[in-house]
């Protein structure tokens, strides 16, 4: 059946993105839980989950204020891992840049991992769509995760200190990644990319304040770069 309105864009991007539920879930009730454990109340979390809306960022964040990190240390350690968001962005805006501002300022917002993994897959297997049904889509794949997410983190810091360790909520942070970054390997640039951060992470797990995941991350893209560039001259397509 062919999808043609922006109505039928949208609840495919709902139904493609009930995977990520299950998984936004207890990603929420975990940072909820360790937000709690920190020492910050109801109102500062929600108000950290509400206005950044980026898990591994705020994870981050949390984590090195766990630690009594520096505070420019974790400003900048959560603005750089959230510049991947950017590429995204950059990576967007040639399917969604036509649309109006106020659409454009709400993806901005709504901008993550499983948003932009599942969008620029649809946007690229079916490039006649119109910038309509393209945001109708974009928007579809945060309608069901956003208030999940929004829910269990208030569920966590409700709940607080009460949840069991053998409830091992933190499965949710690496089964997250892996589902969204496993089918976005599509090129040898990524898969180097990919090769070399993780690498680079377990050489650098020494260096403070997790200060080795922005080397690793420097170095994933240094090197995905590097190797389009090695591909081009030799005249293969990444």
């Amino acid at each position: 059946m062919t999808r043609t309105t922006g109505k039928s864009y949208f609840w495919m991007g709902c139904r493609n993105s009930i995977p990520f539920v299950f998984v936004a879930g207890p990603f929420g009730l975990l940072f909820g839980v360790l937000a709690t454990e920190a020492g910050l109340n109801l109102v500062e979390i929600m108000t950290f989950t509400m206005t950044v809306f980026a898990g591994a960022a705020q994870l981050t964040a949390l984590q090195l204020l766990r630690e009594e990190a520096p505070t420019l240390i974790i400003l900048a350690s959560a603005l750089a891992v959230n510049l991947r968001i950017a590429m995204y962005s950059a990576s967007l805006t040639p399917y969604l840049g036509a649309a109006p501002l106020w659409q454009r300022s709400l993806a901005a917002y709504f901008t993550v991992d499983q948003s932009y993994a599942l969008s620029i897959v649809r946007f690229e297997l079916e490039p006649g769509m119109t910038t309509k049904q393209r945001m109708a889509y974009f928007f579809g794949t945060n309608s069901l995760v956003a208030p999940v997410w929004y829910t269990m983190t208030l569920t966590g810091a409700l709940v607080g200190t009460r949840v069991p360790d053998s409830f091992a909520l933190d499965f949710a942070v690496p089964i997250a990644f892996l589902a969204m970054i496993g089918p976005m390997l599509r090129t040898p640039a990524h898969v180097v990319a990919a090769l070399v951060a993780i690498a680079t992470s377990i050489l650098a797990v020494g260096i403070p304040y997790n200060l080795g995941l922005l080397v690793a991350g420097t170095a994933g893209m240094i090197a995905g770069a590097r190797t389009e560039v090695v591909l081009a001259r030799r005249g293969v397509t990444s």
